[in-house]
């Protein structure tokens, strides 16, 4: 938020919700033990959903801060927790998302990094700063998806009540995402169509490679497309790692708006974000965004993929229309860009002027942890 900070913003009332005081009362927090942290951490059991933090219809606010940690920090557990933000009553939630995926941290690889609207200061946290407003009360939740018990969630949920907002102001949503693998030359939807007015905020997405098919050759030269208030193509990007404002291949670094802090170049798993908050983009009527899977193999590397393609004959195709094979012999240009199927995962975050954004549910646990990477070896 904006306000000048010497401002006293009239009937504005502050409330913090903890497993100390889930309900954000005043009066009621750090009642047990005595007010001697009786209560600083839940346990959720397997299937167990709880109740982060809640306002009753009638009520308007700002969720401004999110923080949590937990003592499981596995890529599956990540995958696993659920959070779901309803705004208004609504039948379905605007945010349902791993907790890993949501907070930034992709494939569910919890390492240090931080940005404008996601931060994990030294890897054993999950953070956010990002106005969330409602009209008439919100619930917030985390459910254990997994087949094992947490032991420990700490969270803080640090929201505004009685705010006034004007006519024109947004209801925040997330939309996850995975493919494993992409549809061979079909662009992966970071977001599907959503419908109405409003703007798209930025997005984090999880790649792994298919090492076995594509080696360890380039995988990133597809571009990023925005198809915005129905139409065709509006918006297009130069390449993956453009979008995320490097260049020439993509290593490990972290800028308020746009960074890469998981970069496993042995195992071909990258983890990358874009935040449009400088540069925005806005929609009247409708938005959807995409990106290529696209990848290149240069000088010698072709003849390696050359005999891999002969010896099981699965071939790699041409990138461009049609199913063309790619020309890896030895007369070949020195680079060839192909079409590739990866694991590809996304969180894309944006507002939208009402509150349900139309899209499918979440996919199942099952789909969301198959095949995650290991956690990345220490050092």
């Amino acid at each position: 938020m904006n306000e000048p900070l010497y401002r006293s913003p009239g009937k504005i009332r502050t409330r913090w919700a903890s497993p100390e005081n889930p309900t954000a009362q005043p009066g009621q927090g750090g009642r047990a033990n005595g007010g001697r942290k009786g209560r600083a951490w839940l346990v959720v059991a397997a299937g167990e959903t709880v109740t982060l933090a809640q306002e009753p219809e009638g009520v308007s606010g700002t969720v401004r801060r999110l923080w949590m940690t937990v003592n499981d920090r596995s890529p599956e557990m990540l995958r696993s927790l659920r959070v779901d933000f309803t705004w208004d009553g609504a039948a379905s939630p605007a945010v349902s998302a791993p907790l890993g995926d949501f907070f930034g941290l992709g494939l569910g690889q919890c390492v240090a990094f931080h940005s404008a609207l996601f931060a994990n200061p030294e890897g054993r946290s999950f953070n956010a700063a990002i106005p969330m407003p409602f009209r008439n009360g919100m619930r917030l939740t985390l459910t254990n998806e997994s087949d094992r018990q947490l032991d420990y969630l700490f969270y803080d949920v640090n929201y505004t009540i009685d705010d006034e907002h004007p006519d024109d102001t947004l209801y925040f949503h997330a939309c996850f995402r995975r493919e494993n693998p992409t549809v061979l030359q079909q662009d992966y939807a970071l977001l599907p169509t959503v419908t109405g007015r409003g703007r798209f905020l930025g997005v984090n997405v999880g790649m792994r490679a298919d090492v076995r098919r594509y080696h360890e050759n380039w995988w990133g030269e597809g571009e990023v497309k925005m198809y915005l208030d129905g139409a065709d193509l509006t918006l297009c990007g130069t390449g993956t790692e453009d979008y995320i404002g490097t260049a020439w291949g993509q290593g490990a670094f972290a800028h308020p708006y746009q960074g890469c802090p998981f970069a496993d170049h042995a195992r071909m798993a990258y983890c990358f974000y874009r935040y449009h908050v400088p540069d925005p983009v806005y929609f009247a009527t409708s938005i959807r965004v995409t990106i290529q899977q696209l990848g290149g193999v240069f000088g010698d590397a072709k003849a390696r993929l050359r005999e891999r393609v002969e010896a099981d004959g699965d071939p790699i195709y041409a990138a461009g229309p049609g199913l063309v094979p790619a020309d890896l012999s030895e007369n070949a240009p020195p680079f060839v860009m192909f079409e590739r199927q990866d694991d590809w995962s996304s969180c894309a975050y944006f507002y939208l002027d009402r509150p349900e954004n139309g899209l499918p549910p979440l996919m199942s646990v099952a789909e969301r942890t198959k095949e995650l990477p290991a956690t990345r070896p220490a050092g």
